[in-house]
Formats: structure tokens, sequence, C-alpha cells
């Protein structure tokens, strides 16, 4: 019988390893795909991380802390990515992880945050390291500093869909992001107004949740057919502001950039100024939008 932990799981792979038996010919080809193999490895083993196995030209590691699986995902792109040229052929990696339940049993790794972490590596693009916010959530505010959400995947076979955040482990981008921080959490205190109809509600350090939905006893109540009881929350966490939706249809935010974001039992940044819109697309002009405006 096996063993449920919580652990990351970590794909990485060559990026188009049938182009390079082309470029480069079978015995270089495979001499660098093996050179990959072994890069990864080293990584994962450095970093705390164990190997569960190779396929082919792809790795399946886990790892017990998301920062060590974020370290050696770092290390592997810094020494391929960033460095593995042969015969003029940029050597690329991509790579994907969740943080989850999983089953360790006979020397491999099962489960959901298996399928998850798969599902995500086939989303990432040449270069990326590509992460859920379940993994987000589990990493130091320095690692989680250089995540961004990109995008919404669908999971197989479940209906469900994950939100994908791109982990910028370049170490000059990491380390640019980095003092926006500081300075964020050491400013003045920063204010969330929400506005609908006649209701005006303020999130701030001295109410740091405001709950939505259609429950009367929500801080924010707004009525529809497609609004859970309690749909989403808002909460102010270390100077930022962040929508938390617990619903079944989802959230929609429209920033004043006109850019949309779309969550559903996940969270994503709010800033600026825009429209929130609980089970429907948000839109400035439908009386279902809720504005929010952020001030320091």
């Amino acid at each position: 019988m096996g063993t449920e932990k919580t652990l990351t799981i970590l794909f990485a792979d060559v990026v188009g390893s049938t182009r390079l038996y082309d470029a480069l010919g079978d015995e270089k080809a495979r001499e660098t795909v093996q050179y990959c193999l072994q890069v990864m490895t080293r990584a994962t083993e450095q970093h705390g991380g164990q190997v569960i196995k190779t396929m082919g030209d792809e790795v399946l590691a886990t790892f017990e802390s998301a920062d060590d699986a974020m370290e050696a995902a770092s290390q592997i792109q810094e020494s391929i990515t960033d460095e593995l040229v042969v015969d003029e052929t940029s050597i690329k990696i991509r790579i994907g992880c969740h943080y989850g339940k999983a089953t360790l049993e006979s020397g491999d790794v099962f489960g959901n945050a298996v399928n998850i972490a798969s599902r995500v590596t086939s989303q990432a693009k040449s270069g990326q390291v590509l992460t859920t916010s379940a993994t987000v959530e589990a990493l130091s505010p320095n690692w989680r500093a250089s995540a961004r959400q990109i995008d919404v995947a669908p999971l197989r076979g479940s209906g469900e869909e994950v939100a994908l955040f791109e982990i910028l482990w370049k170490r000059e981008d990491i380390t640019s992001m980095l003092p926006s921080v500081i300075i964020e959490d050491t400013s003045e205190p920063r204010t969330l107004t929400l506005r609908y109809k006649n209701q005006v509600v303020h999130v701030s350090e001295d109410r740091p949740t405001v709950a939505m939905g259609r429950a009367d006893d929500s801080d924010l109540v707004v009525n529809n057919h497609l609004i859970s009881r309690l749909h989403a929350r808002i909460e102010l966490q270390r100077g930022k502001f962040r929508l938390i939706d617990e619903s079944t249809n989802g959230t929609f935010v429209l920033d004043s950039k006109g850019v949309e974001t779309f969550v559903r039992r996940d969270s994503a940044r709010i800033e600026g100024e825009g429209y929130i819109g609980l089970g429907k697309v948000a839109e400035a002009d439908s009386g279902h939008a809720i504005h929010y405006v952020c001030t320091d």
C-alpha cells in the first residue's frame, strides 16, 4: 500500500527533441538529451528532490518543498536554456509543476497532483517554468513575488480549470521585482474601495477581508441566480489585494486597461481600477458590475 504525502511534482523535458535528431544526427542528439537528463537529475538532487523516473527526454521528480522545486527548475533553465548550444542549435527546456497530495508506491508516484503537473507542463513553452496557484501559495515571499498569472487551462477528464502561473526564473528578473515588494510592504496603508449600487465597502488594514455574494450576511450583497451565497472574497495580504473565488460560476475581473481575468476556485491579484463581475462578464455599463479602485 502506498504512502500519501503533500509534494511538489515536477516534470522537465527537452523541447523539440525530434527536431534535434534531424539537426544534430542520432548520436549527437542522443548525447545531448542524455546530458540534459544528467543536468536535471543533478539539479533535483542538489535541492533535496528525488528523481522518480526518466522517460525519453523527460524527468519526473518530487520535492517536499515548493521553494526547492523552484530552485531546481531555475538551475535547470540557467544551465540548459540559457547556456547550452550544440552545433549552433540552442537547447531549450520546459518545466511544469504542481503542489498537492500524491501517493508514493514501489518507487513511483501517482495521483491527481501528478496529472495536474503533467497538464501544466504540456502548456509550457520553451524556456518557461509554469505552475499552479496551489504551488504559488506554498512558496516563500521571494519566490511568490516572481510568479505571474498568465492563463487558465482545462484539466482533461474533469471539466475543471486550473490557473497557470509563470515563474520568472531569470535571476535579474526576480531581483528586479523584489524592491517593489519591499517598498509596497513598508508604504502607507492601502485601501480598495468597492462600489455596487448604493453599497460602498473598503478593504484595508482595519478591514482586511470582505466577502461578496448573495447571502444577506455578506459584506457586499449582490443578488443574481448565477451568484453563490459566498461567491468570492477580497483580502489584503502583505500590502496586496487578492480576489479569492469560492463559487460555481467563477468571477470576472476587467481592469482599466481592458485586460480581463477569469478566476474560479482560485485567486488573482487586484490592483488599480476596474470592474468585478460575479458569475458574469464584468462590463462598465452593466448593472451587476462591482466597481473597484485601489488607492494608497
